[in-house]
């Protein structure tokens, strides 16, 4: 008996091209979303938002309130000033690009809460762990002065347009809305 003119319902019949299909499409939709959670780049850098703080105590809160406001947008532009200040180097270009894809699955593309051991792990948690460990990793390869070079020179420029983008525009969502209030609404982690 032949089967001519029938449409095959699977390619393979194990299923693992299907599987593999699957996990594609599911890492597409999770780099739109994460990718969606970065603030738009023209509101951070509209120029009519820039402006010297009256003062010190308004420059703090500036600081403190762009960056959490912005910070997948300042741990995007950190990332890429220490990505080319590794070009040269290429052990450290490796290790980076490693610690990246952990940075992709474990920060920037997560739809869900990360859990450890029954508990919800903050993001800013997962921050810091994850630039300690890219930072302890990079310093182990041959390339520390071009990497402390990097990490001040993207902690100066995330700084200055910290503190100079003003904050009356910027609409604060209910995920950031405690990161940004006063010490009632503060948690510390």
């Amino acid at each position: 008996m032949t089967n001519y003119g029938t449409i095959p319902t699977s390619s393979s019949p194990s299923g693992s091209t299907s599987a593999s299909g699957e996990y594609i499409s599911r890492a597409k939709e999770r780099i739109k979303a994460g990718l969606g959670a970065c603030r738009p780049w023209k509101v951070m850098f509209d120029f009519h938002s820039l402006n010297f703080a009256h003062g010190f105590g308004d420059a703090l809160t500036r600081l403190r309130y762009n960056t959490a406001y912005f910070r997948m947008n300042y741990a995007i532009i950190v990332l890429v000033i220490l990505l080319l200040s590794l070009l040269w180097h290429p052990i450290s270009l490796i290790v980076l690009v490693v610690m990246l894809a952990g940075w992709l699955f474990l920060y920037f593309l997560r739809d869900e809460p990360l859990v450890l051991f029954g508990r919800t792990v903050d993001d800013r948690i997962v921050l810091i762990v994850l630039s300690v460990v890219t930072i302890v990793l990079l310093f182990l390869t041959s390339a520390t002065t071009e990497i402390l070079i990097a990490l001040l020179v993207a902690v100066v420029v995330v700084a200055v347009h910290a503190m100079l983008r003003k904050t009356e525009d910027l609409h604060v969502d209910e995920e950031n809305a405690g990161l940004m209030t006063g010490p009632a609404g503060s948690s510390s982690a």
